[in-house]
């Protein structure tokens, strides 16, 4: 993703500003892909400083539609077999989001699993580092092969999943709800179990204090561009960062209590299950290029740094790709990625009946 740093390839960051910039020395995710045996092939389109104004890359399975964001091209040119393997990040839902609108395995580890120097800052707090592939198998051998030791872990016993229908369930377009009636319908004829989770008290105010800490932390890491170069910026980045400006320090302070409190209150969506089953998406990638897609699905896991993964599998009805996402506490890496592997098998299985 063109956010992170190589000294053979260009960094330009989706923006005019730092157009043909080569830095000096590559990131530390960058020397750990080299040192395990990775070829970088080269970088792939990010939106501006992987915010919300899109690149030019479109959606492989119709080009007339977004491929999302803010990983916009490494999901796109996973799904289009240009690369076997890439690269992305997320402060919101930038890798669970285009892995999902583009039919690929997307895995967004606990936070600060993988180093984040090297790359453009946006969130101190939020920024993750992610993998991308064509299945679950091949995210869970990138991660561990970066990573120096196996982070998946198989269990003698099928999972036991959590459904949880939060305050965006009405958001969920029908093609969507169908996903998920058949993926349970599915992986339950594996052997998996499922039970309703509870919508936890501190979910709605975890979900504004994602938006607050992400926007006051956005308008400082841009400070720089922001001074200097405001006129480079697009228009809608330079609200972010003004209404991160306009956020004062107490609330941003009470914003991270609440992030704090949710962390240490999250134990309550496990009780007897191995992780959570939601949508990625509110559905497929909407049509048209100048929007990439709502990540009100993500954004609270994100800011309680667990670990998500994308599962493709399913169609709408145009033929457009729908993504189900597998949530585990942070540092339950491997039960998500086992959870994600288990529902793939099931959906692929292809009886639901």
């Amino acid at each position: 993703k063109d956010i992170i740093d190589t000294h053979d390839f260009e960094t330009e960051m989706g923006s005019a500003i730092y157009r043909g910039r080569r830095p000096d020395s590559d990131a530390p995710i960058v020397t750990m892909i080299r040192r395990a045996g990775g070829a970088v092939l080269g970088k792939t389109v990010t939106t501006e400083f992987a915010a919300t104004f899109p690149g030019p890359t479109t959606n492989p399975h119709n080009v007339n539609h977004t491929p999302g964001g803010s990983s916009s091209g490494s999901a796109a040119a996973v799904a289009a077999g240009m690369v076997p393997l890439a690269i992305g990040s997320q402060t919101a839902g930038s890798i669970v989001r285009p892995a999902a609108f583009c039919g690929v395995a997307g895995y967004k580890p606990s936070f600060g699993m993988f180093p984040t120097a090297g790359v453009k800052l946006m969130s101190w707090s939020l920024d993750t580092l992610g993998f991308f592939g064509q299945g679950i198998p091949d995210v869970s051998f990138f991660a561990s092969a970066v990573a120096g030791y196996a982070i998946t872990r198989r269990k003698e016993r099928p999972p036991r999943y959590g459904l949880l229908e939060t305050s965006r369930w009405p958001q969920i377009s029908p093609d969507m709800h169908d996903a998920v009636a058949a993926a349970v319908r599915r992986a339950t004829l594996c052997g998996a179990s499922f039970s309703h989770v509870a919508v936890p008290d501190f979910y709605a105010s975890a979900d504004g204090a994602h938006n607050t800490i992400q926007n006051y932390e956005i308008a400082r890491a841009l400070a720089f561009e922001f001074d200097h170069h405001a006129g480079l910026l697009s228009p809608g980045l330079k609200t972010i960062i003004e209404d991160g400006l306009a956020i004062a320090p107490e609330e941003y302070v009470i914003a991270q209590q609440t992030a704090l409190q949710a962390r240490g209150a999250s134990g309550v969506l496990f009780e007897g299950v191995d992780a959570l089953l939601l949508p990625s998406a509110p559905g497929a990638a909407p049509q048209g290029l100048a929007y990439t897609g709502d990540s009100a699905l993500c954004r609270v896991w994100t800011l309680l740094g667990f670990a998500c993964v994308n599962v493709p599998g399913f169609r709408d009805k145009t033929g457009m790709p729908l993504g189900l996402q597998i949530v585990a506490p942070w540092g339950r890496d491997d039960d998500a990625l086992w959870a994600a592997e288990f529902l793939e098998d099931a959906i692929n299985a292809g009886a639901d009946a």
